[in-house]
């Protein structure tokens, strides 16, 4: 007997619509309360003039290109275009040749949502392109100059659904390799669960999450093997060869999983698949600034979908 599948449907659309409309307002991104943070005369004790625009407006002002979609010099005028309609006196605008330089030395702070109980955490990577021609052009007139990526690795609060870690790698750099980092940058939260695929079952993922004192729920391959008996993995492979490998993801949790891959398909629709920057420093100020505003989407609000009973 073939088993139906099953149905969802929002039960929020109307919230989750207004939050859609509130993703293009402009009062989303400059408050007031922030002009004060916009200039900084900073001295460095070296020659030349002090840094006068703050890391704060450098980010807005990313973050700003990414949601528009603006090349640096679009996004000069667009950032004078804010401060002639605010009527904002003495205040400057960086020229693009600033926030192009500025960019490979910031330190992006990503916000999100704290909610003061033990993180569930789904963890993935996906390829962001950055060199070479796209699929058409290679399926028409075949393989052109060397084709380049990079791997941006996340993790996804599995119930706020913001991405709270990530990092921006060479592409041959491996998943298992860079797990005990995105878990360093939750510093001491909480964790309960990390969910994870199987390109990280290795002994250094599973004391990476053991020492959070955290459960790994990540699908041990087809011939894997056991470990010590008192370990958590050899629990899951016992598991799995007693009850089968889907019904061992239902019960455990594991396909909360998913909500990374579904954070990785909104940035790259949101946002494209494609980096534009050359050199690798301002690469990852790009990619972290698309996840601040993917955060800032995400906490105006999400879709809840409950089953449909037929």
């Amino acid at each position: 007997m073939e088993k139906k599948k099953v149905r969802y449907r929002v039960r929020n659309w109307g919230e989750y619509n207004d939050a859609l409309v509130q993703r293009g307002s402009l009062t989303l991104w400059l408050e007031e309360s922030a002009i004060s943070q916009w200039h900084v005369d900073e001295r460095k004790g070296k020659r030349g003039a002090p840094t006068l625009y703050s890391d704060w407006l450098i980010q807005m002002a990313l973050v700003l290109r990414k949601v528009f979609h603006l090349p640096l010099r679009a996004l000069e005028g667009f950032l004078r275009s804010i401060v002639q309609l605010m009527a904002l006196e003495g205040v400057l605008v960086p020229d693009y040749t600033t926030l192009c330089r500025r960019q490979k030395r910031l330190q992006v702070t990503i916000p999100r949502l704290s909610r003061g109980e033990p993180l569930h955490i789904a963890i993935d990577s996906s390829g962001l392109k950055i060199h070479g021609e796209g699929e058409w052009h290679r399926k028409v007139h075949g393989a052109g100059r060397r084709r380049s990526w990079r791997k941006l690795h996340i993790g996804v609060d599995c119930d706020t659904r913001q991405v709270v870690s990530c990092e921006l790698t060479a592409s041959f750099v491996t998943d298992d390799q860079v797990l005990e980092d995105l878990l360093e940058q939750l510093g001491d939260e909480r964790l309960e669960s990390v969910a994870a695929d199987g390109a990280y079952d290795s002994r250094q993922c599973h004391k990476a999450i053991a020492d959070r004192k955290a459960t790994a729920l990540i699908p041990p391959r087809e011939d894997a093997v056991e470990w010590e008996p008192d370990h958590p993995r050899t629990g899951v492979v016992r598991a799995i060869r007693g009850q089968g490998r889907k019904e061992w993801k239902q019960v455990s949790g594991y396909h909360r999983r998913s909500l990374a891959e579904n954070a990785f398909f909104r940035l790259k629709t949101l946002f494209s698949d494609r980096l534009k920057n050359r050199s690798f420093e301002a690469q990852c100020t790009e990619a972290y600034c698309r996840i601040v505003a993917l955060n800032r989407m995400t906490a105006l609000g999400m879709p809840e979908s409950v089953p449909v009973v037929a």
